[in-house]
């Protein structure tokens, strides 16, 4: 696939509606308004979803690990993990092998919450008015995108 040329004389490419980011970032907000509506019930933020998203997956995981799969510095992940214990969603443990590393377990009630929170994809499915395939096809080209950007 060819980029088309564009002549540094047409000031168009730096229309608002004509930046990649901007559509992002716009989506983004439109995402965090409708997980805002649907996570207020479980008492989560969307930042303190993605965790439990990925404890849900693979529970006993070091602070440093659930920051890769998020994207996410220690210093910004601290603060959410600790608001999640203060919830009593999950408890921050020193590891036994290597004291810099605390290890990040869910509790009986943060377990238990994955239940309630198992309808939240059928939600946002509904709420984006697409198909499940437009969606995963579209879940890849933006998985594509970060992987070049971050090459």
């Amino acid at each position: 696939m060819s980029i088309p040329e564009v002549s540094m004389q047409d000031s168009s490419v730096l229309n608002l509606d004509n930046q990649l980011c901007f559509m992002v970032y716009s989506t983004n907000l439109a995402l965090n308004q409708i997980y805002r509506k649907i996570l207020s019930p479980l008492g989560l933020t969307y930042p303190q979803y993605l965790v439990m998203l990925v404890l849900w997956e693979k529970d006993g995981l070091t602070v440093s690990e659930i920051g890769e799969k998020l994207f996410l510095e220690s210093s910004t992940l601290t603060p959410l993990l600790k608001k999640l214990q203060s919830l009593e969603l999950l408890d921050r443990i020193r590891s036994t092998k290597d004291e810099r590393q605390v290890i990040i377990t869910l509790t009986a009630k943060g377990q238990n919450l994955k239940d309630q929170a198992i309808d939240i994809p059928t939600q946002i499915l509904k709420a984006s008015a697409c198909d499940i395939e437009t969606l995963v096809e579209l879940k890849q080209q933006l998985s594509n995108l970060r992987s070049n950007i971050l090459k």
